[in-house]
C-alpha cells in the first residue's frame, strides 16, 4: 500500500517574480507576453532573473561564498519550506537537487586564455595549474561541483536526514521527482524537498548549448509556433517543491497546494526508432484512466523539435497545451519541477483540478506527472 504524496510547499522564483502571484497572474492571462532580454547576450535571448532579497533566506556570510546559480537555489528551497511552514521540521527532510555543473568564473577564463599564450609549451600544464589555484577562489572552484548546491541548502537551512544530486539535464529533474515521490509514496520519507534551479546570464552557459545547437536561433517565439528545428531560450528559474506525506501534513495541520498523484519517466534514443513520442506513450498508459475529461495539459518542453511533442499530447486525446517555456524560459534541470509547480498552484487556485505535465528533453528523457486538487 502507498500514501497519498501531497506538495505541501512551493518555492518558485522565475523572470516574472518570486511567489505564487505572479505565476498564477501570468498563467490566468491568455495572452500573456514574456519578460525577455534581447540585448545582453545577443544573438541569444534570455528570460532574466528580477533583483532579488537573497538576504532574507540566507545570511552575508554564506550569501558571499556562492554564485548566482546556488543562491537562486538555495533562496527557492527557503521559499518553499516557509510556505509549508517546515523549517522547524528541516532536520526531518530529505533533499532531493538536480544540478548542473555550477558556474564558471568567465573573467578568469579570458585573462588565462591571453596569458598562457606567452608561456612556452612545456611550462603550461604547470602554469594552468597555478594560474587556476590562485586565481580562484576556494568556493567558486567547489562551485563546479553540483552537490555544493545541495550542501549549501544543508548548511543554510539544515535540510539534513539525507541528500542526494542527480546531473542529466531535463531528465535529472523529472527523475528527482519521481524518485522523491516514490520515497514518501512508500513510507522511506514523510517530507522531501525536491528542486533544481539555473541562472542563464553566463556566457559560458549559453556557449555551451548555443555549440550544440539548441539556443533558438532569430527572435523569441512561443514554443508551439517555433520552426522544425526548435530551439530553446534559456529563463532564470529556481523551484523547489516539499513533497509530504499526506497523512503527516494532516497532523501538523498544513493546507496542500495540491495532489502529486504520479511521475513517470523515459530516455528514448531519438536517433533510433524508439522515439520520444513513443516513450511518452508508454508512459501515458499507467495514466489513461486516471485522466478526467477537460483536464489541463501544461508542457515543459524544451521548444527543440516542438511537433514530436505535439502530436504526442493530440494522441491522448487531452485539451491543447500551455508550455511553461513561454512564460518562464526554460530551466533545463528545473524546467520540470516548476511545470509541476505551476499545475500545483492552478490545482489550488481552482483554475484547473487535474493537470497533466508533460517535458520532452531538448536532447533525451521524456517525463509526465498528475497533478491534482486536494
Amino acid at each position: 500500500m502507498t500514501a497519498e504524496v501531497w506538495i505541501t510547499g512551493i518555492g518558485l522564483v522565475s523572470s516574472l517574480g518570486e511567489g505564487a502571484g505572479p505565476h498564477l497572474a501570468a498563467l490566468a492571462e491568455p495572452g500573456f507576453q514574456p519578460v525577455l532580454d534581447r540585448e545582453s547576450f545577443a544573438p541569444f535571448t534570455i528570460h532574466p532573473l528580477p533583483a532579488l532579497p537573497f538576504e532574507t533566506q540566507m545570511p552575508r556570510r554564506d550569501l558571499r561564498q556562492m554564485e548566482t546559480w546556488q543562491r537562486l537555489g538555495v533562496f527557492a528551497a527557503g521559499l518553499a519550506l516557509d510556505s509549508a511552514a517546515a523549517k522547524p521540521l528541516a532536520a526531518e527532510i530529505d533533499l532531493m537537487v538536480a544540478a548542473g555543473g555550477g558556474e564558471r568564473d568567465v573573467a578568469l577564463d579570458e585573462a588565462i586564455f591571453t596569458e598562457i599564450t606567452a608561456v612556452p609549451p612545456a611550462e603550461r600544464p604547470a602554469w594552468l595549474n597555478q594560474r587556476i589555484a590562485g586565481g580562484l577562489r576556494p568556493t567558486l572552484f567547489l562551485a563546479q561541483l553540483p552537490n555544493l548546491l545541495a550542501g549549501s541548502i544543508t548548511i543554510v537551512h539544515g535540510v539534513a536526514r539525507s541528500s542526494r544530486t542527480l546531473m542529466g539535464m531535463e531528465l535529472a529533474g523529472a527523475d528527482a521527482l519521481r524518485l522523491g515521490l516514490s520515497r514518501v509514496a512508500h513510507g522511506a520519507s514523510q517530507m522531501t524537498l525536491v528542486g533544481a534551479s539555473l541562472n542563464p546570464a553566463r556566457w559560458d552557459e549559453l556557449m555551451t548549448y548555443g555549440t550544440a545547437g539548441l539556443n533558438l536561433a532569430g527572435d523569441w517565439q512561443p514554443v508551439a509556433q517555433r520552426p522544425a528545428s526548435g530551439g530553446f531560450c534559456l529563463g532564470g528559474l529556481g523551484c523547489f517543491l516539499l513533497l509530504e506525506a499526506a497523512d503527516h501534513a494532516r497532523a501538523r495541520g498544513v493546507t496542500p497546494f495540491a495532489r502529486l498523484a504520479h511521475v513517470g519517466t523515459g530516455m528514448a534514443r531519438r536517433e533510433a526508432e524508439d522515439t520520444a513520442a513513443a516513450s511518452a506513450a508508454t508512459l501515458f498508459e499507467k495514466l489513461r484512466d486516471r485522466l478526467r475529461p477537460g483536464a489541463a495539459v501544461l508542457s515543459a518542453a524544451s521548444g527543440v523539435d516542438p511537433a514530436d511533442e505535439a502530436g504526442f499530447l493530440a494522441s491522448t486525446g487531452a485539451g491543447p497545451a500551455r508550455y511553461s517555456a513561454d512564460l518562464l524560459g526554460h530551466g533545463v534541470e528545473a524546467s520540470f519541477p516548476a511545470a509541476v509547480a505551476l499545475a500545483a498552484l492552478q490545482a489550488q487556485a481552482g483554475l484547473a483540478p487535474q493537470t497533466l505535465v508533460s517535458g520532452f528533453g531538448a536532447y533525451r528523457g521524456e517525463a509526465l506527472a498528475m497533478v491534482e486538487a486536494v
